[in-house]
């Protein structure tokens, strides 16, 4: 369970790293863009479907990344870039 006190995109980012993808998949999609779509992207990606991928890093305003870049380098770049939105 994510810990309380946490706004909408940083719970959806905690269930992303906590390998609760069903959980985080359903709940970016409730997020306004471009924060819901770029976490949507890294989900795809994360699951190997780099044509839904690129859709939603396109709707986020943002480049698909190199393959070569890890997830979780990635996760922590989103987090970073979105750690003062709610």
């Amino acid at each position: 369970m994510p810990p309380a006190g946490l706004g909408a995109v940083q719970r959806v980012l905690w269930l992303a790293r906590a390998g609760r993808w069903d959980q985080a998949h359903d709940q970016c999609q409730d997020l306004p863009d471009p924060a819901g779509a770029w976490i949507h992207a890294w989900l795809h990606r994360e699951e190997g479907d780099s044509g839904n991928a690129a859709y939603w890093y396109r709707r986020a305003g943002q480049p698909v990344p190199e393959r070569s870049l890890d997830l979780d380098d990635e996760w922590l770049r989103i987090a970073a870039a979105l750690s003062t939105d709610g």
